[in-house]
Protein backbone atom coordinates (compact mmCIF):
# COMPACT_ATOMS: atom_id res chain seq x y z
CA UNK A 1 0.00 0.00 0.00
CA UNK A 2 1.32 3.37 -1.13
CA UNK A 3 0.93 6.80 0.73
CA UNK A 4 1.05 10.28 -1.71
CA UNK A 5 4.26 10.69 -3.34
CA UNK A 6 4.23 14.44 -1.57
CA UNK A 7 2.92 12.68 1.98
CA UNK A 8 4.61 14.83 4.67
CA UNK A 9 6.35 13.51 7.34
CA UNK A 10 7.74 14.63 10.73
CA UNK A 11 7.35 15.12 13.90
CA UNK A 12 5.14 17.55 16.77
CA UNK A 13 6.48 19.35 19.50
CA UNK A 14 4.31 22.56 21.41
CA UNK A 15 6.64 25.65 22.67
CA UNK A 16 6.13 25.48 26.34
CA UNK A 17 7.01 21.36 26.47
CA UNK A 18 10.40 22.32 24.67
CA UNK A 19 11.33 25.83 24.53
CA UNK A 20 12.78 26.63 27.97
CA UNK A 21 13.83 30.60 28.35
CA UNK A 22 10.50 31.10 29.98
CA UNK A 23 11.06 34.78 31.16
CA UNK A 24 14.00 35.38 28.63
CA UNK A 25 13.90 37.82 25.96
CA UNK A 26 11.13 39.15 27.23
CA UNK A 27 9.01 36.47 27.47
CA UNK A 28 5.49 36.74 29.56
CA UNK A 29 4.86 33.72 31.62
CA UNK A 30 2.00 31.44 30.31
CA UNK A 31 -0.68 29.03 32.26
CA UNK A 32 2.64 26.52 31.61
CA UNK A 33 5.01 28.76 33.35
CA UNK A 34 2.57 28.36 36.39
CA UNK A 35 2.48 24.56 36.46
CA UNK A 36 4.53 22.23 38.79
CA UNK A 37 5.63 19.02 37.71
CA UNK A 38 4.28 15.75 39.19
CA UNK A 39 3.83 11.96 38.38
CA UNK A 40 1.53 9.09 37.11
CA UNK A 41 -0.01 9.06 40.41
CA UNK A 42 0.28 12.41 41.53
CA UNK A 43 -1.13 15.43 39.69
CA UNK A 44 0.64 18.45 38.42
CA UNK A 45 -0.38 21.71 40.07
CA UNK A 46 -1.14 25.47 39.01
CA UNK A 47 0.02 28.05 41.36
CA UNK A 48 -1.04 31.63 41.62
CA UNK A 49 2.80 32.81 41.96
CA UNK A 50 6.10 31.27 41.27
CA UNK A 51 6.60 28.98 44.51
CA UNK A 52 10.80 29.20 45.58
CA UNK A 53 12.24 25.41 45.83
CA UNK A 54 9.61 24.26 43.51
CA UNK A 55 10.14 22.58 39.86
CA UNK A 56 8.41 24.29 37.08
CA UNK A 57 9.48 21.83 34.29
CA UNK A 58 8.41 24.49 31.00
CA UNK A 59 10.69 26.74 32.89
CA UNK A 60 13.54 25.00 31.02
CA UNK A 61 12.15 22.27 29.52
CA UNK A 62 14.77 20.82 26.87
CA UNK A 63 16.01 24.36 26.11
CA UNK A 64 15.18 24.32 22.50
CA UNK A 65 15.73 27.83 22.67
CA UNK A 66 19.07 27.45 22.35
CA UNK A 67 19.45 24.02 20.87
CA UNK A 68 17.25 24.49 18.19
CA UNK A 69 19.81 24.11 14.76
CA UNK A 70 21.22 21.02 16.53
CA UNK A 71 17.75 19.51 17.10
CA UNK A 72 16.03 20.72 13.81
CA UNK A 73 19.43 19.19 12.35
CA UNK A 74 18.56 15.97 13.50
CA UNK A 75 15.44 16.05 12.46
CA UNK A 76 16.35 16.85 8.88
CA UNK A 77 18.50 13.67 9.67
CA UNK A 78 15.45 11.73 9.76
CA UNK A 79 14.39 12.95 7.20
CA UNK A 80 11.50 15.21 8.39
CA UNK A 81 9.78 17.78 5.52
CA UNK A 82 7.53 19.26 7.62
CA UNK A 83 7.38 19.88 11.72
CA UNK A 84 4.86 20.87 13.65
CA UNK A 85 5.60 23.37 16.32
CA UNK A 86 4.12 26.54 18.44
CA UNK A 87 4.93 29.71 18.72
CA UNK A 88 4.16 31.16 22.18
CA UNK A 89 1.97 33.66 22.23
CA UNK A 90 3.64 35.16 25.40
CA UNK A 91 7.19 35.55 23.43
CA UNK A 92 5.18 37.89 21.14
CA UNK A 93 2.59 39.33 23.43
CA UNK A 94 3.98 39.27 26.99
CA UNK A 95 0.93 39.55 28.72
CA UNK A 96 -1.11 39.55 25.57
CA UNK A 97 -2.42 42.93 26.01
CA UNK A 98 1.00 45.00 24.60
CA UNK A 99 0.16 47.75 22.02
CA UNK A 100 3.09 46.20 19.89
CA UNK A 101 4.76 43.23 19.90
CA UNK A 102 7.73 41.75 21.12
CA UNK A 103 10.67 42.08 18.85
CA UNK A 104 12.98 39.56 20.35
CA UNK A 105 10.20 37.04 20.62
CA UNK A 106 9.15 37.75 17.06
CA UNK A 107 13.13 37.55 15.69
CA UNK A 108 13.75 34.12 17.47
CA UNK A 109 11.05 32.32 15.74
CA UNK A 110 12.52 34.12 12.70
CA UNK A 111 15.40 32.20 13.44
CA UNK A 112 13.85 28.71 13.63
CA UNK A 113 11.86 29.24 10.62
CA UNK A 114 15.08 30.30 8.35
CA UNK A 115 16.65 27.33 10.08
CA UNK A 116 13.81 24.80 8.81
CA UNK A 117 14.45 26.23 5.35
CA UNK A 118 17.93 25.43 5.23
CA UNK A 119 16.87 22.26 6.00
CA UNK A 120 14.26 21.74 3.71
CA UNK A 121 11.49 21.40 5.94
CA UNK A 122 8.17 22.47 6.30
CA UNK A 123 6.91 24.19 9.27
CA UNK A 124 3.18 23.66 10.63
CA UNK A 125 2.69 26.06 13.18
CA UNK A 126 -0.25 26.41 16.29
CA UNK A 127 -0.55 29.76 16.89
CA UNK A 128 -2.13 28.63 20.58
CA UNK A 129 -0.71 25.25 21.89
CA UNK A 130 -2.06 24.97 25.68
CA UNK A 131 -0.53 28.45 26.21
CA UNK A 132 -2.32 30.95 27.60
CA UNK A 133 -0.98 34.13 29.39
CA UNK A 134 -1.13 34.24 32.48
CA UNK A 135 -2.02 37.79 32.73
CA UNK A 136 -4.92 37.09 30.80
CA UNK A 137 -6.12 34.25 33.47
CA UNK A 138 -5.56 37.39 36.00
CA UNK A 139 -7.63 39.70 34.21
CA UNK A 140 -10.44 38.18 32.90
CA UNK A 141 -10.33 33.89 33.91
CA UNK A 142 -8.85 33.25 30.67
CA UNK A 143 -11.18 32.79 27.49
CA UNK A 144 -14.56 33.20 29.55
CA UNK A 145 -13.70 37.18 28.99
CA UNK A 146 -14.95 37.94 25.25
CA UNK A 147 -11.74 40.67 25.11
CA UNK A 148 -9.43 37.31 24.32
CA UNK A 149 -11.23 37.30 21.07
CA UNK A 150 -9.88 40.56 19.61
CA UNK A 151 -5.97 40.14 21.95
CA UNK A 152 -5.83 36.45 20.14
CA UNK A 153 -7.00 38.12 16.71
CA UNK A 154 -4.36 40.95 17.15
CA UNK A 155 -1.68 38.12 18.08
CA UNK A 156 -2.21 35.95 14.67
CA UNK A 157 -2.18 39.44 12.94
CA UNK A 158 1.24 40.02 13.76
CA UNK A 159 2.66 36.75 12.83
CA UNK A 160 1.08 36.43 9.72
CA UNK A 161 2.68 39.01 8.80
CA UNK A 162 5.91 38.45 9.82
CA UNK A 163 6.26 35.19 8.29
CA UNK A 164 3.39 35.26 5.56
CA UNK A 165 6.63 34.25 3.21
CA UNK A 166 8.08 31.36 5.52
CA UNK A 167 4.70 29.54 7.00
CA UNK A 168 2.23 28.27 5.07
CA UNK A 169 0.45 25.97 7.19
CA UNK A 170 -1.21 26.92 10.63
CA UNK A 171 -3.55 25.67 12.93
CA UNK A 172 -5.40 27.36 15.44
CA UNK A 173 -5.55 26.16 18.80
CA UNK A 174 -4.64 22.95 19.99
CA UNK A 175 -7.01 19.79 20.98
CA UNK A 176 -9.82 22.50 20.81
CA UNK A 177 -11.92 20.13 22.36
CA UNK A 178 -10.07 20.15 25.76
CA UNK A 179 -12.75 22.82 26.72
CA UNK A 180 -15.48 20.35 26.39
CA UNK A 181 -13.84 18.55 29.39
CA UNK A 182 -12.97 19.71 33.03
CA UNK A 183 -9.58 19.21 32.94
CA UNK A 184 -9.63 21.94 29.83
CA UNK A 185 -10.04 24.53 32.55
CA UNK A 186 -6.40 24.69 33.10
CA UNK A 187 -4.96 23.43 29.50
CA UNK A 188 -7.09 25.10 27.41
CA UNK A 189 -9.50 27.86 27.93
CA UNK A 190 -7.57 29.27 31.16
CA UNK A 191 -10.43 29.47 33.41
CA UNK A 192 -8.53 29.18 36.80
CA UNK A 193 -8.17 32.71 38.27
CA UNK A 194 -7.06 33.02 41.73
CA UNK A 195 -6.97 29.37 41.71
CA UNK A 196 -3.65 27.03 43.27
CA UNK A 197 -3.86 23.52 43.30
CA UNK A 198 -3.96 20.07 41.21
CA UNK A 199 -4.75 20.67 37.41
CA UNK A 200 -7.57 17.96 37.77
CA UNK A 201 -8.97 19.12 41.20
CA UNK A 202 -10.63 22.48 40.31
CA UNK A 203 -14.54 23.02 40.67
CA UNK A 204 -15.63 22.99 37.41
CA UNK A 205 -18.14 25.49 36.11
CA UNK A 206 -19.48 24.33 33.15
CA UNK A 207 -21.26 27.47 31.82
CA UNK A 208 -17.97 29.42 31.79
CA UNK A 209 -16.05 26.67 30.36
CA UNK A 210 -18.34 26.40 27.58
CA UNK A 211 -18.62 30.23 26.72
CA UNK A 212 -14.92 30.18 27.23
CA UNK A 213 -15.04 27.56 24.42
CA UNK A 214 -17.53 29.52 22.01
CA UNK A 215 -14.76 32.36 22.22
CA UNK A 216 -12.46 30.41 21.22
CA UNK A 217 -14.52 29.27 18.40
CA UNK A 218 -15.04 32.59 17.11
CA UNK A 219 -11.66 33.70 17.99
CA UNK A 220 -10.75 31.03 15.50
CA UNK A 221 -13.19 31.87 12.95
CA UNK A 222 -11.94 35.20 12.66
CA UNK A 223 -8.22 34.47 12.18
CA UNK A 224 -9.30 31.58 9.37
CA UNK A 225 -11.12 34.11 7.30
CA UNK A 226 -8.63 36.99 8.13
CA UNK A 227 -6.17 34.36 6.41
CA UNK A 228 -7.96 33.38 3.56
CA UNK A 229 -8.80 37.27 3.04
CA UNK A 230 -5.31 38.32 3.25
CA UNK A 231 -2.78 35.68 2.88
CA UNK A 232 -4.38 33.15 -0.10
CA UNK A 233 -1.55 31.24 0.08
CA UNK A 234 -2.18 30.50 3.80
CA UNK A 235 -3.91 26.82 4.20
CA UNK A 236 -5.73 27.24 8.22
CA UNK A 237 -6.51 24.04 9.98
CA UNK A 238 -7.84 22.80 13.38
CA UNK A 239 -6.83 20.50 15.74
CA UNK A 240 -8.98 17.90 17.35
CA UNK A 241 -8.07 15.37 20.47
CA UNK A 242 -9.63 12.55 18.89
CA UNK A 243 -11.11 10.18 21.82
CA UNK A 244 -12.40 7.41 20.34
CA UNK A 245 -15.03 5.88 21.80
CA UNK A 246 -16.30 2.39 21.81
CA UNK A 247 -19.30 1.05 23.66
CA UNK A 248 -18.42 -1.13 26.31
CA UNK A 249 -21.45 -3.40 25.70
CA UNK A 250 -24.00 -4.10 22.33
CA UNK A 251 -26.89 -2.97 25.01
CA UNK A 252 -28.35 0.29 23.63
CA UNK A 253 -27.75 2.46 26.64
CA UNK A 254 -24.07 1.86 25.86
CA UNK A 255 -24.20 2.30 22.09
CA UNK A 256 -26.39 5.83 23.09
CA UNK A 257 -23.42 6.71 25.91
CA UNK A 258 -20.85 6.21 23.10
CA UNK A 259 -22.62 8.37 20.83
CA UNK A 260 -23.03 11.04 23.07
CA UNK A 261 -19.51 10.90 24.09
CA UNK A 262 -18.15 10.92 20.75
CA UNK A 263 -20.24 13.96 19.62
CA UNK A 264 -20.09 15.93 22.49
CA UNK A 265 -16.01 15.29 23.33
CA UNK A 266 -15.28 15.31 19.51
CA UNK A 267 -17.87 16.02 16.61
CA UNK A 268 -18.98 19.52 18.61
CA UNK A 269 -15.43 21.77 17.73
CA UNK A 270 -15.05 20.17 14.80
CA UNK A 271 -18.97 20.59 13.81
CA UNK A 272 -18.29 24.09 14.20
CA UNK A 273 -14.61 24.89 13.13
CA UNK A 274 -15.65 22.79 9.51
CA UNK A 275 -19.24 22.91 8.95
CA UNK A 276 -19.43 26.43 10.38
CA UNK A 277 -22.05 26.05 12.86
CA UNK A 278 -23.29 24.31 16.36
CA UNK A 279 -24.51 20.73 15.29
CA UNK A 280 -28.28 19.98 16.33
CA UNK A 281 -27.33 17.76 19.17
CA UNK A 282 -25.66 20.71 20.99
CA UNK A 283 -28.46 22.78 21.66
CA UNK A 284 -29.99 19.46 24.06
CA UNK A 285 -26.41 19.02 25.44
CA UNK A 286 -26.36 22.47 26.83
CA UNK A 287 -30.59 22.10 27.87
CA UNK A 288 -29.46 19.58 29.88
CA UNK A 289 -26.44 20.44 31.67
CA UNK A 290 -27.75 24.34 32.16
CA UNK A 291 -25.57 25.96 29.73
CA UNK A 292 -26.59 28.93 27.92
CA UNK A 293 -24.00 30.79 25.36
CA UNK A 294 -24.08 34.19 24.89
CA UNK A 295 -23.84 34.59 21.30
CA UNK A 296 -23.44 38.34 20.04
CA UNK A 297 -24.27 39.84 16.95
CA UNK A 298 -22.24 38.85 13.92
CA UNK A 299 -20.87 35.49 15.79
CA UNK A 300 -22.95 33.16 13.98
CA UNK A 301 -21.72 34.67 10.50
CA UNK A 302 -17.83 34.78 12.13
CA UNK A 303 -18.31 30.68 12.75
CA UNK A 304 -19.72 30.44 9.26
CA UNK A 305 -17.19 32.21 7.30
CA UNK A 306 -14.20 30.71 9.12
CA UNK A 307 -14.61 27.53 8.25
CA UNK A 308 -10.48 25.35 7.76
CA UNK A 309 -9.13 24.24 4.89
CA UNK A 310 -7.55 21.20 6.38
CA UNK A 311 -8.65 19.04 9.70
CA UNK A 312 -6.05 17.69 12.12
CA UNK A 313 -5.56 15.62 15.04
CA UNK A 314 -3.73 13.72 17.71
CA UNK A 315 -4.85 10.03 18.18
CA UNK A 316 -2.80 8.19 20.73
CA UNK A 317 -5.53 5.38 22.53
CA UNK A 318 -9.55 4.05 22.28
CA UNK A 319 -11.76 3.89 25.56
CA UNK A 320 -15.07 2.21 25.95
CA UNK A 321 -18.59 3.83 27.52
CA UNK A 322 -20.86 2.47 29.77
CA UNK A 323 -24.26 3.95 30.73
CA UNK A 324 -24.06 1.36 33.63
CA UNK A 325 -20.72 2.32 34.75
CA UNK A 326 -19.61 -0.80 34.48
CA UNK A 327 -16.00 -2.41 33.35
CA UNK A 328 -12.72 -1.39 34.90
CA UNK A 329 -12.18 2.28 34.49
CA UNK A 330 -8.38 3.12 32.34
CA UNK A 331 -6.93 7.00 32.21
CA UNK A 332 -6.15 8.83 29.17
CA UNK A 333 -4.96 11.58 27.01
CA UNK A 334 -7.05 14.16 28.89
CA UNK A 335 -9.76 11.68 28.96
CA UNK A 336 -10.10 8.18 30.30
CA UNK A 337 -13.10 5.52 29.70
CA UNK A 338 -13.91 2.04 30.62
CA UNK A 339 -11.26 -0.57 29.70
CA UNK A 340 -11.04 -2.42 26.70
CA UNK A 341 -10.17 -6.19 27.50
CA UNK A 342 -9.51 -6.81 23.62
CA UNK A 343 -6.21 -4.17 24.32
CA UNK A 344 -2.69 -3.84 25.88
CA UNK A 345 -1.60 -0.74 27.44
CA UNK A 346 1.13 1.62 28.11
CA UNK A 347 3.23 1.96 30.95
CA UNK A 348 0.92 5.09 31.55
CA UNK A 349 -2.10 2.72 31.13
CA UNK A 350 -2.72 4.57 27.67
CA UNK A 351 -4.89 1.77 25.49
CA UNK A 352 -2.95 0.73 22.55
CA UNK A 353 -5.34 0.54 19.43
CA UNK A 354 -3.64 1.03 16.03
CA UNK A 355 -6.91 -0.38 14.30
CA UNK A 356 -8.65 2.38 15.97
CA UNK A 357 -6.58 5.02 14.14
CA UNK A 358 -7.98 3.78 10.59
CA UNK A 359 -11.93 3.41 11.94
CA UNK A 360 -11.34 6.98 13.13
CA UNK A 361 -9.39 8.50 9.84
CA UNK A 362 -12.77 6.66 7.88
CA UNK A 363 -15.02 8.38 10.43
CA UNK A 364 -13.62 11.60 10.01
CA UNK A 365 -13.12 11.47 6.46
CA UNK A 366 -16.55 10.57 5.62
CA UNK A 367 -17.77 13.38 8.23
CA UNK A 368 -16.28 15.91 6.55
CA UNK A 369 -14.51 15.26 3.28
CA UNK A 370 -11.67 17.65 3.39
CA UNK A 371 -7.81 16.62 3.76
CA UNK A 372 -6.83 15.00 7.43
CA UNK A 373 -3.08 15.18 9.37
CA UNK A 374 -2.48 12.94 11.75
CA UNK A 375 -0.39 15.63 14.11
CA UNK A 376 -0.20 13.77 17.05
CA UNK A 377 0.95 10.00 17.81
CA UNK A 378 2.88 8.38 19.87
CA UNK A 379 3.74 5.84 23.25
CA UNK A 380 5.33 7.51 25.97
CA UNK A 381 7.24 5.13 27.86
CA UNK A 382 10.17 4.77 30.48
CA UNK A 383 13.53 4.20 28.28
CA UNK A 384 16.25 3.08 29.34
CA UNK A 385 19.75 5.34 28.01
CA UNK A 386 22.58 2.77 28.23
CA UNK A 387 26.51 4.02 28.63
CA UNK A 388 26.48 4.20 24.42
CA UNK A 389 23.68 6.75 24.74
CA UNK A 390 21.14 4.53 22.82
CA UNK A 391 18.29 3.12 23.60
CA UNK A 392 16.82 0.33 22.46
CA UNK A 393 13.33 0.98 22.08
CA UNK A 394 11.59 -1.28 20.16
CA UNK A 395 8.06 -1.03 22.23
CA UNK A 396 7.97 2.26 20.39
CA UNK A 397 8.77 0.89 17.14
CA UNK A 398 6.21 -1.35 17.05
CA UNK A 399 3.79 1.28 18.36
CA UNK A 400 4.37 3.47 15.07
CA UNK A 401 4.50 0.78 12.81
CA UNK A 402 1.10 -0.57 13.79
CA UNK A 403 -0.40 2.71 13.22
CA UNK A 404 1.58 3.77 10.42
CA UNK A 405 0.17 0.68 8.85
CA UNK A 406 -3.37 1.49 9.34
CA UNK A 407 -3.06 4.96 8.16
CA UNK A 408 -1.99 3.33 5.04
CA UNK A 409 -5.27 1.01 5.28
CA UNK A 410 -7.41 3.98 5.64
CA UNK A 411 -5.42 5.57 2.51
CA UNK A 412 -6.41 2.58 0.47
CA UNK A 413 -9.40 2.97 1.94
CA UNK A 414 -9.97 6.54 0.33
CA UNK A 415 -9.25 8.99 3.06
CA UNK A 416 -7.34 11.89 1.79
CA UNK A 417 -4.21 12.07 3.95
CA UNK A 418 -1.69 14.60 3.96
CA UNK A 419 0.80 13.93 6.51
CA UNK A 420 1.90 12.15 9.76
CA UNK A 421 3.82 14.10 12.67
CA UNK A 422 4.07 11.87 15.59
CA UNK A 423 4.36 13.16 19.08
CA UNK A 424 7.03 14.37 20.84
CA UNK A 425 9.55 13.82 18.17
CA UNK A 426 12.28 14.73 20.43
CA UNK A 427 11.75 14.07 24.04
CA UNK A 428 10.12 17.44 26.56
CA UNK A 429 7.82 17.74 28.78
CA UNK A 430 4.66 15.45 29.30
CA UNK A 431 1.51 17.85 29.14
CA UNK A 432 -0.53 15.99 31.28
CA UNK A 433 1.54 14.90 34.28
CA UNK A 434 5.04 17.64 33.68
CA UNK A 435 7.29 14.86 33.54
CA UNK A 436 9.95 14.10 31.57
CA UNK A 437 10.06 10.04 32.37
CA UNK A 438 7.07 9.94 30.06
CA UNK A 439 8.95 9.83 26.72
CA UNK A 440 8.06 9.90 23.22
CA UNK A 441 11.02 10.97 21.23
CA UNK A 442 13.07 9.26 18.93
CA UNK A 443 15.64 11.61 20.50
CA UNK A 444 16.59 11.25 23.89
CA UNK A 445 17.45 14.27 26.35
CA UNK A 446 19.37 13.86 28.60
CA UNK A 447 16.70 15.89 31.65
CA UNK A 448 15.22 14.08 34.67
CA UNK A 449 12.24 14.86 36.82
CA UNK A 450 14.79 16.12 39.65
CA UNK A 451 15.96 19.13 37.38
CA UNK A 452 18.84 18.09 36.57
CA UNK A 453 20.62 17.00 33.43
CA UNK A 454 23.05 18.27 30.78
CA UNK A 455 20.34 18.39 27.77
CA UNK A 456 22.65 16.07 25.71
CA UNK A 457 21.04 14.41 22.87
CA UNK A 458 21.48 11.29 21.70
CA UNK A 459 19.47 9.02 18.95
CA UNK A 460 17.29 5.95 20.09
CA UNK A 461 16.85 3.00 17.79
CA UNK A 462 13.38 4.50 16.86
CA UNK A 463 15.46 7.04 14.95
CA UNK A 464 17.20 4.85 12.50
CA UNK A 465 13.88 2.78 11.51
CA UNK A 466 11.76 6.17 11.51
CA UNK A 467 14.65 7.74 8.94
CA UNK A 468 13.82 4.48 7.17
CA UNK A 469 10.40 4.28 6.99
CA UNK A 470 10.39 8.41 5.98
CA UNK A 471 12.99 7.03 2.66
CA UNK A 472 10.57 4.21 1.49
CA UNK A 473 7.73 6.68 2.55
CA UNK A 474 6.32 4.53 4.13
CA UNK A 475 6.58 1.28 2.66
CA UNK A 476 9.66 -0.13 4.75
CA UNK A 477 7.92 -0.79 8.04
CA UNK A 478 10.46 -3.68 9.15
Amino acid sequence: MTLPKNFMWGGATAANQLEGAWDLDGKGPAVPDMCTNGTVDRPKRITTTIEPDTLYPSHEAIDFYHHYKEDIALFAEMGFNVFRLSIAWTRIFPTGMEDEPNEAGLAFYDAVFDECKKQGIEPLVTLSHYEMPYALVEKCNGWEGRECIDYFVKYAQVVFDRYQGKVKYWLTFNEINAGTMPMGNVLSVGTVKGYSGPIVGKEDNPQARFQALHHQFVASARVVKLAHERYPDFKLGNMICFLTTYPHTCNPDDILKAQQDMQIKNWLCSDVQVRGAYPSYARRFFADNGITIAMEDGDAADLAAGTVDFYTFSYYMTTCASASESGEWTGGNIAGGVKNPYLESSDWGWQIDAKGLRYTLNEIYDRYGIPLMVVENGLGAFDERKADGTVDDDYRIDYLRRHIAQMEEAVEDGVDLMGYTPWGCIDLVAASTGEMAKRYGFIYVAKYDDGTGDLSRSRKKSFYWYKKVIASNGEDLD
